[in-house]
């Protein structure tokens, strides 16, 4: 059973209160430091490692904005163990990307403090900017997105938060929920021992449950998966075919942003960065002599269609493929469709467990027997 600590705030002052929560867990030992979106001297708001207490003044978990899927930066940081006991806030999206990492060996869990947030939505990076240069703050944005509404002025969330399936983070120690709070309020939840010992340890004990949590989390879930189902619908019809989908990539320049974004594409080495695809001249002619014409740089439908193959198991569905593309190709619906079909195919759902392995590095005498012509 989940149990809930309340951390109540006057108007304003919802990032002063986390921080203060924070600081006592660094004061008491829970932990060394802390991972969590923080605004920076210049303006933005970025992850940042904190170990120093006297910063977490500067922190904003809820602000509206990933310039960085959280899951790339908190594999770098615990692939190795540090010895220093790490909390972490991230987004739900962020955490299922952390934990497929997890199980490729390039993220460690040990001594480490996963803290979930519920996620209302994300800005692209440069509308976020615009709005916090008008005064707009995630306080602002809760508000506003609780009341069901995430548009300020011509701004809107981005098109992969619009179909997320997942606001509420799970598989986490501990989780800051704002649904069912209200604006004036927001819950500390404890799912795990670790969580538990946490809150213990800094000495916070357990208060009223949020009466209306579970029913407004149940409503955003259903309008988002009602708005994902019509979304996919759409998408699949308009690049239905090798021509549609063709269409939808004649825009990419092969500068390869989407995979450097990509949380979940996992290799060390890249293929499309070694010589395999850095070909000679005679080779080019070759081709074009074929047609008459080659379009070039050369092989982006099937980079892309690589790509398909190589993670659809893992999408996430965070949209940083979107958010990346120098030319403004929406790539996340394409991936997020095929990943919908690979993850239904192979009952798997990307972060969904911590122990659940993943399809393709596992062996079973009886699976896929209809493709294999195999005889039960």
């Amino acid at each position: 059973m989940a149990n809930f600590t309340k951390l109540s705030f006057k108007k304003g002052e919802m990032n002063k209160k986390l921080a203060q929560f924070f600081n006592d867990m660094m004061e008491k030992g829970v932990v060394d430091a802390l991972l969590s979106p923080m605004t920076q001297p210049k303006r933005g708001v970025m992850q940042t490692l904190i170990t120093d207490s006297s910063h977490l003044k500067a922190i904003d978990p809820f602000a509206p904005v990933v310039p960085l899927n959280g899951a790339k930066i908190a594999s770098s940081i615990t692939t190795t163990p540090s010895g220093r006991k790490l909390a972490m806030v991230l987004r739900s999206c962020e955490i299922r990307a952390l934990i497929e990492l997890g199980k490729l060996r390039q993220a460690n869990f040990e001594d480490v403090l996963l803290i979930g947030i519920d996620c209302l939505g994300r800005y692209e990076n440069l509308d976020f900017l615009t709005l916090q240069a008008r005064g707009e703050t995630s306080e602002s944005f809760l508000e506003k997105g609780l009341a069901g509404d995430t548009k300020i002025d011509d701004f809107d969330i981005c098109g992969a938060c619009k179909i997320c399936e997942f606001p509420v983070a799970d598989n986490v120690d501990l989780r800051l929920c704002i649904i069912g709070g209200g604006t004036d309020s927001l819950y500390i939840e404890s799912l795990t021992s670790k969580g538990d010992h946490a809150l213990e340890i800094a000495g916070f004990g357990i208060g009223e449950t949020p009466s209306s949590r579970d029913a407004d989390v149940k409503q955003l879930v259903s309008a988002r998966k009602l708005a994902r189902d019509e979304g996919f619908a759409k998408y699949r019809e308009s690049t239905h075919g090798f021509d549609g989908l063709e269409g939808m990539l004649a825009g990419c320049i092969n500068c390869y942003n989407c995979r450097v974004a990509c949380p979940v594409c996992y290799c060390k080495e890249c293929v499309f960065v070694t010589d395999t695809f850095r070909h000679n001249a005679d080779q080019y002619m070759g081709w074009a002599d074929n047609f008459g014409t080659l379009k070039m740089p050369a092989d982006t439908m099937f980079y892309h269609l690589t790509r398909m193959s190589h993670i659809s198991l893992f999408c996430v569905g965070c949209g940083q493929c979107t958010s990346a593309c120098p030319n403004s190709i929406d790539l996340m619906p394409a991936f997020r469709t095929v990943a919908q079909k690979t993850q239904d195919r192979f009952d798997y759902q990307a972060g969904r467990s911590h122990d659940e392995e993943q399809p393709l590095t596992v062996f079973e005498n009886d699976e896929l027997v209809e493709v294999t012509g195999q005889v039960k």
